[in-house]
Formats: C-alpha cells, sequence, structure tokens
C-alpha cells in the first residue's frame, strides 16, 4: 500500500509539471505575463485615478461630506454647461474631420513622390506634431495678437480691416480649431502614409486593367484597404481632442465669455481656479460618456468589417 502510494506521489509531480510547461507554452498565457507590467502601470495611472475622480465628483466643496449626484444634477441644470458640451463636441469633431481630410490627401502626396524626395517631406510635414504644443500655441498666439497679428498684416495689404481673432466668438472658435489642425494633422498623415505603402500595388494595376481613373482607384481600392486604420486613428485623435487643454488654454483661456471653453479647461476653472474640486471632477468625468458611445460604434463597425472578411 504505501509502496503504491510512494509510486503515485512522482507521477503527480510530473503531472503538475507538464501541466504547467503547457500552460506556459500557451500564447495567450505569455502575452499576458508580457502585458501584466504595462497593465500595472495603467491600473496605477489611469484607473486608479479615474475612480478617485468619480469619489471627488460625489462631495462637497469643501471635501467633507458626501452629497452623492448633487453635483452632476447641478451641472445639468446650468446653462454654461451645456455650452461647454457643444463647444467640446464642435472642437473635437469638426479638427478630427479636417485633420483625417488633410492626412489623407498630404499622405497621397509623399506616397506618390520618388523614393528619395519623401524622407525630406517627410520630415518637414512632421514638424508641426514634434514640437512642443505649449510652445508652437505662443508662437500661435502672436500670429492672432490683435497688436501684432501677422494675419490682420496681411490683410491690411488687401484693404481689409483687421479681425479680432480671439476676441469675437466665431473667430475664437475657429482660431483654437485651426491651430489643433495643424498641430495634429501630421499625426494622420503618417498612419495613412504607413497604410498607403502596405496596400499591394496589384489591386491598382487590375484596377487601371479594368479602365478605373485615380477617383475609382480611390474609392474602390484605397479607401477599403486603409478602412480600419481611418476609424481607429480618427477614434483616437477624437480621445485626444476631447481631452485637449493646452491649445484652449493658452489662446483664450476659454473666453470670450466662457465660449471657446472645453471639458478640461472648464474642469481646470472650476476645480483648481474656483477651489471647488468636486465640481471640476464632475466636469471631466462627462467626457467619459460622450467617448464610450464614439468608441462603441466605431469599434463595433471595425469588428463587423473584421468578421465578414
Amino acid at each position: 500500500m504505501a509502496n503504491g502510494i510512494a509510486a503515485q506521489a512522482p507521477a503527480a509531480s510530473a503531472g503538475r509539471r507538464m501541466t504547467m510547461q503547457k500552460f506556459m507554452r500557451r500564447r495567450s498565457t505569455t502575452a499576458f505575463l508580457l502585458a501584466l507590467p504595462l497593465i500595472v502601470l495603467i491600473a496605477a495611472l489611469v484607473i486608479y485615478p479615474a475612480f478617485f475622480a468619480v469619489y471627488l465628483s460625489m462631495l462637497d466643496r469643501a471635501m467633507e461630506n458626501f452629497t452623492g449626484l448633487r453635483n452632476i444634477l447641478f451641472l445639468l441644470h446650468f446653462d454654461t454647461f451645456w455650452m461647454v458640451v457643444e463647444q467640446s463636441c464642435i472642437f473635437a469633431i469638426s479638427a478630427v474631420i479636417f485633420k483625417a481630410l488633410i492626412g489623407f490627401v498630404s499622405a497621397h502626396f509623399v506616397h506618390n513622390l520618388p523614393a528619395k524626395g519623401q524622407r525630406k517631406w517627410r520630415g518637414m510635414l512632421l514638424v508641426p506634431w514634434v514640437i512642443p504644443t505649449a510652445m508652437s500655441t505662443i508662437a500661435w498666439f502672436w500670429l492672432f495678437d490683435p497688436s501684432y497679428s501677422a494675419f490682420n498684416w496681411i490683410l491690411a495689404k488687401f484693404g481689409i480691416a483687421p479681425i479680432s481673432w480671439l476676441g469675437v466668438t466665431s473667430w475664437a472658435r475657429f482660431s483654437v480649431i485651426l491651430v489643433n489642425i495643424w498641430y495634429g494633422a501630421p499625426f494622420f498623415l503618417i498612419m495613412y502614409l504607413a497604410a498607403l505603402k502596405s496596400v499591394p500595388d496589384q489591386l491598382y494595376e487590375a484596377a487601371a486593367i479594368d479602365g478605373a481613373n485615380w477617383w475609382q482607384k480611390v474609392w474602390y481600392v484605397t479607401l477599403p484597404m486603409m478602412r480600419n486604420i481611418i476609424a481607429i486613428t480618427m477614434l483616437f485623435s477624437l480621445i485626444v481632442t476631447f481631452a485637449n487643454f493646452d491649445i484652449v488654454r493658452i489662446l483664450t483661456s476659454g473666453g470670450p465669455v466662457d465660449t471657446t471653453h472645453v471639458f478640461a479647461t472648464w474642469a481646470f476653472s472650476l476645480g483648481i481656479q474656483g477651489n471647488n474640486i468636486p465640481m471640476g471632477a464632475s466636469v471631466s468625468l462627462f467626457m467619459l460618456p460622450i467617448l464610450g458611445v464614439a468608441a462603441f460604434f466605431i469599434l463595433r463597425d471595425i469588428t463587423r468589417r473584421g468578421s465578414t472578411v
């Protein structure tokens, strides 16, 4: 009896070793273990602050008493809040659309250049994206300055009256969107250029044999092959643009009369400058459902296309 038990022990140990070896050979396990440090870092820098922001939004101004959803309900009845929602949507959606269009056109331009000239143009067109945002935005602020505006100087040469770029709501909104497009378009350029280089030349040759013109090649070959990267890039840019802070803060600080505030700048204005941290946290949380809905529809569309291929 004892000999039988002693014989079973090594067999059980060997079986456990084989199970562990099989477990470690699985690609999903290896991938998880390699990604574990990044998961821990994200949890520490993103997930914990997010839950802490939810907790802060449920406190009173003195951060001593729990108030539940009172701050959020107050914002829903605050006219400035809905103006910030409108401005944030206009700012993010219009900027992302124009960045995608400019990036798509410029990517085709660079892609069709000779190989020797591509490096030079890629380097020049990436300059706006490489320069720190705060530094480049300060330069734009001087271009929009009412007294020394280079744009107004050019307009004066054509007999056009100077424009108060940052002092009128419509022009101030146009200005912050323009700067965001100038800064973000190179990101779309480099992503779309990489996608273009992955499209097989045989597809274009087949389309040319069938008599397709340039526009038909773009519509029936390029866009279907790039559709996923276009969707992912626009989603990523939408998230970053919605959370943008420095461009609006440096150019207008939310003015005139709070009409250019986005979620990030208004949350800073209420939470830090207004000494109302819970209210600022409540404002910042409203980005989550808006971006969540956008991410859901974009990712669902990508998954649906992937399942039909």
